[in-house]
């Protein structure tokens, strides 16, 4: 199948992974830890507003810094993923704005994080909006789906619900094709 992107036209079914681990893509199981830090620290940055609690905003405090450093990490393996991905394509101008826009919401944290510092545990208000407008960028986490699920960027070609496990070395085509009735449920 072609698809017809910009001025070139470039064969794309999906790719493999560059950056990968037993046999699994590094930077989806990396993205699971900043996307749920930063998404608490602002929770817990509403919950501060309505009960003063000290400790909840000290948490947040911690919890961007750790989120900050995850999502360092995690667009690293990412940007290996990127680099991988055909000229020309769909989806390496979606993994752009990805990329791009993950970038936008670990500066909006990181000042967030500097302006909370002389004080962790009684934070501004613009730190904890820098942090909800954080948030609301991370739409580039549905941008990272379309990569995969829409895209198929980092799933195993010829992926298919009968493909043996990743640690077999084995490739995941070969297994069954369409017409197998094999791990199917019949009713009865």
């Amino acid at each position: 199948m072609h698809q017809q992107w910009g001025k070139s036209t470039v064969p794309f079914t999906g790719m493999r992974a560059k950056a990968r681990r037993l046999g699994h893509p590094i930077h989806p199981m990396l993205i699971v830890f900043p996307l749920g830090l930063l998404t608490v620290a602002a929770i817990f940055d509403i919950i501060y507003i309505s009960t003063h609690s000290g400790h909840l905003a000290d948490l947040s405090y911690w919890m961007i810094a750790l989120g900050v450093i995850g999502g360092l990490i995690a667009a690293m393996f990412g940007l290996i993923d990127w680099l991988g991905i055909p000229e020309g394509t769909r989806a390496k101008y979606i993994g752009l704005i990805h990329g791009l826009s993950n970038v936008v919401v670990v500066i909006l944290f990181v000042i967030s994080w500097f302006m909370r510092r002389p004080n962790p545990a009684a934070p501004g208000m613009t730190a904890m909006m820098l942090g909800w407008i954080g948030i609301v960028a991370l739409f580039a986490s549905w941008l990272g789906g379309e990569l995969v699920y829409r895209l198929n960027v980092g799933v195993d070609r010829g992926a298919n619900l009968d493909a043996p496990n990743s640690l077999s070395g084995r490739p995941a085509m070969g297994g069954l094709g369409r017409g197998s009735t094999r791990g199917v449920i019949r009713a009865r």
